[in-house]
């Protein structure tokens, strides 16, 4: 995944094989097409460097055999930036090393990937404004400087000039990364931008589809992408997607992937998204009726991992889900197999849940639904391939259903439903057997927290060892002594 210097995720939601146009692309095709990559060295490069590299890691320099195809700016870009990406990153590596005949030659190399880009992309861009013109012209100019350098450490024999002009070398390099990674984003910028008003301007469902598509496998490339995307209003683009049910469900499905990429709490910045309250309304009551319409699995899952990742940017969220008794709907597809039968769509189901709790209003609502006893069943989700993956989120279901429990316990009427469903049971089963909870420390807070919250309510519902060594005592010790507990069957 390429990463923009200086800067998946439906996050820990494996996307399944899919009838909608979701960017799946088959490993062994992916192979071949990374092989065009991949060759000892560009004819450029050998005229220019002279001498081809004996090294043995020469076998891994980098080029664009192929290319990206006629007319496809995003393609070129993309490729080409993170070929420019690794060259730099290994230029770094050789330069640690003080190997100068490869940091010479790798930056010879580097100069005609940059010129490539710069001359491929403007034969195909729509427009270059002067800004990007300018970073054009201060990229090659560092390239150029840093190639006439290392050409000269290759000449220098003196340890202590070798020294100082390293410092120069590892400056130009430094600076020639801020400048590349300045022009990739403006033209990336300048590109989204494009496909955002394609949306916008076309009346075509076929070239909205297939436009929203470009977006979803753009969210693939990491977060530069996605802040990119937020910056030039693709999600309002997206809402208007959202709330037509003139589009398809797959469509829509599709749009509500690319709200759970762009809203993703594991990127590092929120900044971008400034703009999304605007619209957020909107978005939301689309992504609860796409839930509660959703014909299969794979659409309810991206509609409600939107919706989860939404709930963690504004407690507003939660309110309008609350208005829109979403616990209702998100519980009832609970019952319904077709739409709920992964532990990775209850782990998107238990995270709205678990942010809707921090409102006193959602406790009522949830013992009205008989949302405990479906907590309480959370409570003892199992893997059924025992892929890690599967187990991740077997575990993080686990854990935000005890916070669920744990918060909804403030209220003395969800507290006394959960002891009289067994729930403490259950808690003091997951703190003091690891295989319950895979030997997750996270679960196991999770649990002791919960369990502590419903002993303060129903201390009779403890035996007084459980009570002595669970909940009486500060909480890091009964961690501590769960956590090297050995399992017991007595």
């Amino acid at each position: 995944m390429m990463a923009l210097p200086g800067g998946r995720h439906l996050d820990s939601v494996p996307l399944p094989g899919q009838r909608l146009h979701l960017m799946q692309v088959d490993s062994v095709q992916r192979w071949m097409e990374d092989l065009k990559l991949m060759t000892e060295c560009e004819c450029m490069c050998v005229l220019q460097a002279k001498p081809i590299s004996l090294e043995e890691d020469a076998q891994g320099d980098l080029i664009l055999a192929g290319g990206p195809g006629p007319g496809d700016p995003l393609q070129l870009l993309l490729k080409r930036g993170w070929v420019i990406s690794t060259e730099l990153r290994r230029i770094g590596q050789k330069l640690a090393q003080e190997r100068w005949a490869r940091v010479h030659s790798m930056s010879v190399r580097l100069t005609c990937h940059a010129r490539s880009m710069v001359s491929e992309y403007s034969a195909v861009s729509r427009n270059s404004s002067q800004e990007m013109g300018q970073i054009e012209k201060l990229l090659m100019e560092k390239c150029s400087e840093l190639s006439a350098v290392t050409e000269r450490c290759l000449q220098v024999e003196n340890e202590h000039v070798l020294t100082s002009m390293k410092a120069c070398v590892s400056e130009t390099l430094s600076t020639l990364g801020q400048h590349f990674g300045q022009l990739l984003e403006l033209a990336l910028t300048q590109e989204v931008q494009a496909l955002v008003r394609k949306i916008d301007a076309s009346d075509n469902i076929h070239t909205t589809e297939s436009t929203t598509g470009n977006l979803f496998s753009l969210t693939q490339e990491g977060a530069p992408l996605c802040r990119i995307i937020a910056r030039v209003d693709g999600v309002l683009c997206l809402a208007d997607i959202l709330t037509d049910d003139s589009h398809s469900e797959a469509t829509r499905a599709e749009a509500a992937a690319v709200v759970a990429q762009v809203t993703s709490p594991h990127l590092p910045f929120t900044q971008h998204l400034s703009s999304f309250p605007e619209s957020m309304e909107e978005i939301v009551t689309a992504l609860v009726k796409l839930c509660q319409e959703a014909s299969s699995g794979e659409v309810f899952l991206l509609a409600s991992a939107a919706l989860a990742n939404i709930t963690f940017l504004d407690t507003m969220a939660c309110e309008m889900l609350l208005q829109l008794n979403a616990i209702r709907v998100l519980l009832e597809a609970c019952g319904d197999k077709q739409r709920v039968d992964t532990p990775y769509t209850r782990d998107q189901i238990v995270t709205i849940l678990a942010n809707m709790s921090v409102l006193e209003q959602c406790a009522s609502d949830i013992v009205q639904e008989n949302g405990v006893q479906l907590i309480m069943g959370m409570l003892s989700e199992k893997p059924r391939s025992g892929t890690p993956a599967e187990v991740a989120a077997c575990e993080r279901v686990q854990q935000k259903a005890a916070v669920t429990l744990a918060r909804l316990s403030r209220d003395p009427d969800v507290a006394r439903e959960a002891v009289r469903l067994s729930c403490m049971s259950r808690l003091i089963e997951l703190c003091r057997s690891p295989s319950e909870r895979n030997s997750s420390d996270a679960v196991l807070v999770a649990c002791l927290a919960a369990l502590r919250r419903l002993a303060g309510v129903c201390p009779e519902g403890l035996q007084d060892s459980d009570f002595q060594q669970l909940v009486q005592p500060r909480l890091v010790d009964s961690f501590l002594l769960c956590s090297n507990m050995e399992e017991s069957f007595v």
